[in-house]
C-alpha cells in the first residue's frame, strides 16, 4: 500500500499566504494537506513527526516589529510544548534529521535564516550566518523577477528547472552574509539556488529593480548541503495558473504557472522516499 504524502502549512501571528501555499500542496500531488496555526503546535494537539514535507509562509509575521520573523525564531526555539518533555525547536531538528524536506518563502525564508536552517554549513543548525535585511531603496517592492537556477545545486526543489518568474513582496529582502568567508562557502558548497537575473534567465543582475533589493551576489534563493532545506524571498506560490501572471492577457502561456514545479518537486522526491 502507497504511503500518503502529507504536509503541512504553518500559519499565525501574521502569516498571511497560507492558504495560496497549502493550494500549491495540492495541486502538486500531496495527498494530506494541513493548515495549522503554530499555536496548534505549542499545545500538541499537531506535531511535525506526523508530516513530510513542511511549508513556512510568506506574510508578516509578529508584524515584522522586530526585524523580519526574528520574534518568530525566538519563539520556536523557546517555547515548550504543552504537557511535553521537548520544545517546538526539537521537534523541528528531528524533522530535519529524518530528511524530510522544508520550505520557507519570503517571511519563511527569513525565519529559516534567523533560526539557523539555512545555510546550517556542517549541518550546524543553531549558528545564523547570514541574514535579510532592510532593501537598498528603502521601500515595500512588489514586483516580478527573473531569476536564474544553479544547475549544480543539490536543491531538490529546482531539479531540471532553467529559469523562473516570480513576484517579490518585501521590505526586507536584502540578502547579506556575516562575512566575506561565508559568502565564499555558499558559492564552494552550490548553497546559492536562486539569483535575480536578467530577462534570459542566464545572468546574475545587481542593478535595480531586477534586483530588487540589493542581495550580494544577487542571491534571491539558498539551500542547506542536502538541497531538502530550502529558502527563497520570490513567491512560487503566487505563479500557480497563467491568469496570476501580470501580462497574462497579452501573452500566450502555459495554463501552468512556473511555481507548480518547484512544489511538484518536492511531492515526488517525497513520494520516492517512502
Amino acid at each position: 500500500m502507497t504511503k500518503k504524502v502529507r504536509s503541512i502549512v504553518i500559519t499565525g501571528n501574521g502569516t498571511n499566504c497560507e492558504m495560496e501555499m497549502a493550494h500549491a500542496c495540492r495541486l502538486a500531488g500531496s495527498d494530506d494537506v494541513d493548515i495549522v496555526f503554530i499555536s496548534e503546535l505549542l499545545y500538541g494537539k499537531k506535531r511535525l513527526d506526523d508530516y513530510h514535507f513542511l511549508n513556512l509562509p510568506g506574510g508578516f509575521l509578529d508584524g515584522d516589529d522586530l526585524g523580519s520573523a526574528k520574534a518568530g525564531a525566538n519563539r520556536i526555539i523557546n517555547a515548550g510544548i504543552e504537557g511535553k518533555e521537548e520544545k517546538l525547536y526539537d521537534q523541528l531538528l528531528r524533522f530535519i534529521k529524518d530528511g524530510k524536506l522544508i520550505l520557507g518563502v519570503c517571511n519563511g525564508f527569513q525565519l529559516m535564516v534567523k533560526l539557523g536552517l539555512l545555510p546550517a554549513f556542517g549541518n550546524d543548525y543553531a549558528d545564523q550566518t547570514v541574514t535579510l535585511t532592510f532593501n537598498d531603496s528603502g521601500r515595500f517592492e512588489d514586483r516580478w523577477v527573473y531569476l536564474k537556477t544553479n544547475s549544480d545545486s543539490p536543491c531538490v526543489f529546482t531539479r531540471g528547472i532553467d529559469g523562473l518568474y516570480f513576484p517579490v513582496r518585501h521590505g526586507e529582502g536584502k540578502f547579506v552574509t556575516k562575512d566575506p568567508k561565508v559568502l565564499e562557502e555558499l558559492h564552494r558548497g552550490n548553497h546559492i539556488v536562486l539569483q535575480y537575473s536578467d530577462r534570459d534567465c542566464t545572468k546574475a543582475v545587481m542593478d535595480y529593480p531586477e534586483n530588487p533589493n540589493g542581495s550580494v551576489d544577487a542571491i534571491a534563493g539558498i539551500c542547506n548541503e542536502t538541497g531538502r532545506l530550502f529558502g527563497l524571498m520570490p513567491h512560487p506560490e503566487a505563479y500557480l495558473h497563467y491568469t496570476n501572471h501580470p501580462r497574462w492577457t497579452r501573452e500566450k502561456l502555459p495554463e501552468e504557472g512556473m511555481g507548480l514545479s518547484i512544489f511538484r518537486n518536492a511531492v515526488d522526491f517525497i513520494r520516492k522516499s517512502l
